[in-house]
């Protein structure tokens, strides 16, 4: 097999639909995927100003951008999401399914049984949602990406995730027989599962460090948000083409799926 010389991750020509775009980690994985050549349809829920914000930063790069908004747990804003987003762009070669609806952990006795609804909702559901409005396209295409985040919570099962933990590792359940469904049509499915990171919000708070958390690492530190943007636009490439139904925690080795 021949290897290309100085490999790089190139989305050229490429458009991708970020969900959560305006959130700590999809401002970052915006970023990155306009760098890497991607034309981004940015999702947001409630944050327009934000969005708008992040739209002219990817057009500074010379990449194409728009904006669409949607409650990414509703069938009717999925598929107006879709139309928008075509009309603009054209149909999306990557979806990054970030969005997550958040909420106070406690005891499974104490969650409210809201907590455990909107979790399945903004993760489960969330997904199928998302294959069922873009996934034709990509059948159509013969070609496509979807990566969805998931965490290293749902491997770890720790006090006070339930909610949280459940939905994840649903939605771990519904991508690996997604990436089944989709693999013969080209399609590869496939979840980054970050650890701790350090977000923008913790470089201007000083709290990047947490050593209780780091000395469990074996990397002995928490990840930048940029190495989770990394993983997702390594995923999102054609360095990745033969890499389906996997889910790949960026942690630092603190959680390490076996066999």
């Amino acid at each position: 097999m021949d290897i290309p010389h100085g490999l790089s991750i190139d989305l050229s020509g490429k458009t991708a639909l970020i969900t959560g775009a305006t959130g700590e980690l999809g401002r970052v994985i915006v970023r990155t995927l306009a760098r890497a050549g991607a034309d981004i349809a940015i999702h947001y829920q409630k944050n327009n100003e934000c969005a708008e914000a992040l739209q002219r930063e990817v057009i500074a790069l010379g990449r194409r951008a728009c904006v669409v908004q949607a409650d990414i747990t509703s069938e009717q804003d999925v598929v107006r999401m879709r139309d928008a987003t075509r009309a603009s762009l054209g149909n999306p070669d990557i979806l990054v399914n970030n969005a997550v609806i958040q909420y106070e952990w406690t005891s499974i006795l104490d969650q409210g049984i809201a907590d455990f609804e909107s979790q399945f909702r903004s993760t489960v559901l969330h997904n199928v949602l998302m294959a069922k409005a873009f996934s034709p396209a990509m059948i159509e295409r013969g070609n496509g990406r979807i990566i969805a985040l998931n965490t290293e919570c749902s491997m770890q099962c720790t006090p006070s995730q339930a909610a949280y933990v459940s939905g994840k590792r649903g939605q771990d359940g519904l991508l690996r027989v997604l990436a089944r469904e989709l693999g013969p049509h080209g399609i590869t499915v496939n979840q980054v599962a970050p650890g701790w990171t350090v977000s923008e919000k913790d470089r201007e708070a000083g709290t990047e460090r947490q050593e209780a958390y780091e000395a469990g690492v074996p990397l002995r530190r928490r990840g930048q948000d940029r190495e989770i943007a990394y993983a997702v636009a390594f995923l999102a490439s054609d360095l990745a083409a033969f890499i389906t139904g996997v889910y790949l925690p960026v942690c630092g080795g603190n959680v390490m799926p076996t066999i």
